[in-house]
């Protein structure tokens, strides 16, 4: 499936963005991908993408993360190493444009951002509750909470939709993620598709709406 978004900033149509599930001969892929409008890439480019590829039980086996905005890069890959003995995870993490590579091992396996949002939409979602799932993102390895608000119906380019809203406590960088509060419409039923993305970004706020999926 691939979905297509528009993306606001500050009520400003700056740009759009892809989120794709395909599978691979790796494994199942997670990608986004957002660039900005001709108009905003004057002042401001942006192009980021961001690809994760899973094992069969949901968990990461590889995180690619490529940010492109404005003089500001990144490009980092973490490999996920599952074992049956413990401790159950080694992660081998690699900035690229600063050559410094790392190591970790977990007690317990972790999610990147992307695998991370996948899983959240898999879980059971009651009104009031919040759930939590280990995230490593760029040497950093945290519980992410996710506050499950309210429902809403909603109107966006794709249509109509009812939904449930949550508000996912991260900090981590890359599409639809960044610093601050962050809330997901997502499709009250089991395919939980992100339908609205909304979040604070350094300057102003940060809006995407789905557009289209096929």
């Amino acid at each position: 499936k691939k979905y297509h978004y528009n993306l606001y900033w500050s009520g400003i149509r700056a740009g759009e963005a892809v989120l794709e599930y395909v599978e691979t001969p790796e494994g199942f892929a997670i990608r986004t991908h957002a660039v900005s409008s001709k108009f905003i890439s004057i002042f401001y480019k942006v192009d980021d993408r961001a690809e994760t590829i899973l094992y069969t039980n949901g968990y990461p086996k590889s995180f690619t993360l490529n940010i492109r905005e404005g003089r500001h890069r990144k490009h980092k890959v973490t490999s996920f190493i599952q074992k049956t003995e413990e401790p159950p995870q080694k992660i081998f993490f690699h900035d690229i444009l600063k050559d410094e590579k790392m190591e970790y091992e977990l007690d317990k396996p972790a999610y990147d951002p992307l695998s991370g949002f996948y899983a959240m939409t898999k879980i059971p979602m009651e009104i009031g509750t919040s759930e939590y799932i280990k995230i490593f993102d760029s040497k950093k390895i945290f519980d992410a909470e996710i506050n499950v608000l309210k429902k809403e119906n909603i109107s966006v380019p794709a249509g109509k939709f009812d939904t449930i809203v949550i508000n996912p406590v991260l900090q981590t960088e890359g599409l639809f993620v960044r610093k601050g509060k962050m809330y997901i419409w997502l499709t009250d039923d089991d395919r939980k598709i992100p339908v609205m993305f909304k979040s604070k970004v350094k300057i102003g706020s940060f809006v995407a709406k789905l557009v289209e999926a096929h």
